[in-house]
């Protein structure tokens, strides 16, 4: 089983060339621990919202939400991921930013 917080990962097998349920998880893993470093940097630039607006009403912006959902369904679609998997999961990642951005301007965080 690979580690997660290993800071050196290796590249695994494309997902096409896998011929086994360990190397399924061992790319599985390894794109798990670059989507935990890449939410963890997204959340960083929610820390800087918090800080850069002037009104807790700023936070939740739902224009704004919905661009950046076309965007994703956009980049999505050129890549071949499922639109039924990008709009839920980047829901509820706003929506859970969101919080977290509310904590940070009521100095909870």
């Amino acid at each position: 089983m690979s580690d997660l917080t290993s800071k050196t990962l290796t590249e695994p097998r494309a997902p096409q060339d896998c011929n086994t349920m360990a190397q399924v998880r061992e790319g599985v893993d390894f794109i798990d621990a670059k989507l935990v470093r890449l939410i963890a940097t997204r959340q960083g630039y929610m820390h800087a919202a918090a800080r850069i607006k002037q009104n807790r009403e700023d936070v939740y912006d739902a224009p704004r939400i919905e661009d950046i959902i076309q965007k994703v369904l956009t980049l999505s679609k050129a890549a071949g991921l499922s639109a039924d998997i990008a709009e839920p999961v980047w829901r509820e990642m706003i929506k859970q930013c969101i919080a977290h951005e509310f904590k940070v301007w009521d100095g909870e965080i």
